[in-house]
């Protein structure tokens, strides 16, 4: 029983150091500090529950070692369970103090009830219809410099809820990338399928990386999905003016530049010129906001003597120019500064700017903090709805961690549950 006490104690409190500890900037050790840092957000109950229980354990056993170990391994946990689970006041300072009010009483009966459930299955519909590899846009002809290829389908995957049952708005979701890796359908579908219980149609996006294509042709991407489904909201019993854009980390970074740019000339291609645009709302998961502070936040000056790399099919890019923002820009901020702020989402806040809903790890190891929340100060300055919310020691992708059991990713979904019911209803956004 000592060796069990041990065990359970030294667990507990080894993931409350690895939950504290900062990242040492974006270096090679950022990837060994990353995953663990996730895990003990992501199980920090459980680690609690050891903690308790190998101190427990050790009184018992006479292992008092054990004791304060497992005491402190508890405590921690439990700290960061409450931290990120309270309640917070940004509801109320976006939409007023009769927020809630505003919320159709058949649309809350769907949502999450507490900010944590423990371990929880989300809700979830046991119809709805998941479609996938759907085209929604061909690129017939080079629409910039930067769209090199020809009949290249872009293709997305629909989620929609069982007929006759739909709330009518489209939530477009662009994944986190680096802007030069991965691809739809990562790690969240548990995400879509409680968004399908709450009668919302997700449209899971496949926009084009790095090097097919650079900044232009990315946004450019998630504007032709949004121009798709403005076309086709007949067909899939829609509302085209209750489009939400939505996504996390570089995918949460084009989300905010379409939303705040619809009609930008140089951020939308020339085929769309005219076409509506515009999004009801914008929900963004530790997105860059500040391509310049991005640059500095990951000493990018290291990577300023690599040889440059050509965006297109005879591109030389490699592992080793993952996020590389030469390439997503076109140069380094001392050669194309203006390019640097027009990729930047808070470059574009002004009056009128769609209602946005932020989240943020307080200990981000890729995208830092202050940031996101300089965006939404400049929100709240414009007079734009703006909620952000900070997660304390709570690194990157947390969301995707474990959302079941995951205290930050529940919390984050109870506010996205509440956003988007309120975004349905046309007289709380006042114009």
């Amino acid at each position: 029983m000592e060796i069990l006490a041990t065990i359970l104690s030294g667990l507990s409190f080894l993931m409350a150091v690895m939950l504290l500890i900062k990242h040492p900037g974006f270096t090679l050790g950022f990837f060994f500090v990353w995953l663990p840092k996730l895990t003990a957000g992501a199980l920090s109950s459980v680690w609690a529950i050891m903690g308790a229980a190998g101190a427990i354990l050790g009184w018992a056993s006479g292992a008092y070692w054990a004791i304060p170990l497992g005491i402190l391994g508890a405590g921690v946990m439990i700290w960061y369970v409450w931290r990120c689970t309270r309640d917070h006041d940004g509801f109320e300072e976006a939409f007023g103090v009769d927020w809630s009010e505003k919320i159709a009483p058949g649309q809350a009966e769907h949502m999450i009830q507490r900010r944590w459930t423990g371990v929880s299955k989300l809700n979830g519909s046991p119809e709805y219809s998941w479609e996938r590899d759907v085209p929604f846009w061909t690129i017939t002809e080079p629409a910039s410099a930067s769209d090199m290829g020809t009949g290249r389908e872009l293709l997305c995957d629909l989620w929609r809820p069982a007929s006759g049952s739909g709330s009518g708005l489209v939530f477009i979701y662009c994944h986190g990338s680096g802007w030069s890796i991965m691809d739809k359908d990562m790690f969240t579908r548990p995400f879509f399928r409680h968004l399908v219980s709450q009668g919302h149609t997700v449209m899971d996006i496949a926009y084009r990386l790095l090097p097919e294509v650079d900044i232009y042709g990315m946004v450019g991407d998630v504007k032709r999905a949004v121009a798709w489904m403005k076309a086709n909201a007949d067909d899939y019993d829609v509302d085209p003016e209750m489009i939400v854009l939505g996504g996390g980390s570089a995918g949460g970074h084009l989300a905010l530049l379409a939303a705040y740019t619809p009609e930008h000339p140089e951020l939308t291609p020339e085929e769309l010129d005219g076409v509506d645009l515009s999004v009801r709302g914008v929900v963004s998961y530790y997105p860059p906001t500040d391509l310049l502070a991005l640059y500095q936040h990951t000493d990018q000056r290291k990577m300023a003597g690599r040889p440059p790399v050509a965006i297109g099919p005879d591109s030389t890019m490699t592992r080793r120019d993952f996020a590389r923002l030469d390439i997503f820009l076109g140069g380094w901020p001392q050669d194309v500064p203006d390019a640097y702020e027009l990729g930047s989402p808070a470059s574009h806040v002004q009056p009128g700017s769609p209602p946005t809903l932020l989240f943020q790890g307080e200990q981000d190891g890729l995208v830092p903090a202050e940031p996101t929340c300089a965006l939404h100060a400049k929100l709240v300055e414009a007079g734009v709805p703006a909620i952000n919310v900070v997660f304390p020691s709570t690194d990157h992708a947390f969301d995707l961690a474990l959302p079941q059991i995951n205290p930050a990713a529940q919390s984050a979904l109870y506010d996205v549950d509440r956003f988007l019911a309120l975004l349905r209803n046309r007289g709380v956004i006042k114009k």
